[in-house]
């Protein structure tokens, strides 16, 4: 992207797990493995695998509760917020990163999650005040790399795509908001391969904003 269409950059969309939270993949199946005795694997694998528990609840098809219950967790509402406060970590350059630009540029946050856990991590971490809007698989029953979901975001804000910079560490997704026209960055940290626009902290992606006077 040139500097004249970055000049029209109003919007920046990111993503939650690999950016504003460290761990790309999350770390749930390896915790719920880890809480059920090995007799259970089998069980749980199928579960995850071929019927598809996670994504269900990814999709808003199934709530966070009925997910863990169906898991066979007898506590879903402590495993919920026990698994999002101790097995995920913030990038706390996220904090100094939106403190200074969430009143120039808006900042809305278009992630692939449950939606009860999305909105625990964005009041947990105080995160709320920072975003314009957010847009969650689970609320909007389709996910990224759809390009379903980025034609609700851009509706919903109000925005054209040329107006968007978009930030995650998945290229499936990238490749496709640079198909509709949104700016795509990689937030490369599980450090894949990519040709375009790449940053692997907050800071580098405070420099390209400067760059542009964003």
């Amino acid at each position: 992207m040139n500097e004249e269409n970055m000049q029209n950059i109003s919007t920046i969309l990111l993503d939650m797990y690999g950016v504003i939270i460290e761990e790309s993949k999350g770390n749930f199946i390896p915790y719920t493995y880890e809480h059920f005795n090995e007799i259970e694997h089998e069980r749980l694998t199928k579960q995850f695998r071929q019927e598809q528990l996670f994504t269900k609840a990814g999709n808003g098809e199934i709530s966070s509760d009925m997910f863990l219950t169906l898991l066979g967790y007898e506590n879903p509402q402590y495993h919920m917020t026990n698994y999002l406060k101790n097995y995920l970590t913030l990038d706390s350059a996220f904090v100094t990163f939106a403190e200074k630009y969430y009143k120039s540029i808006d900042f809305v946050l278009l992630s692939n999650d449950v939606s009860e856990w999305s909105a625990f991590i964005t009041d947990y971490y105080k995160l709320d005040k920072y975003f314009k809007d957010k847009i969650v698989s689970g609320d909007v029953k389709c996910r990224k790399p759809d390009k379903q979901i980025f034609e609700i975001v851009l509706e919903k804000i109000n925005k054209k795509p040329s107006e968007c910079i978009f930030v995650d560490n998945s290229v499936a997704n990238l490749n496709v908001s640079k198909e509709i026209g949104i700016c795509p960055i990689l937030f490369n940290r599980d450090n894949v391969e990519y040709t375009g626009i790449t940053v692997n902290t907050f800071e580098e992606l405070a420099d390209i904003l400067n760059d542009f006077n964003l």
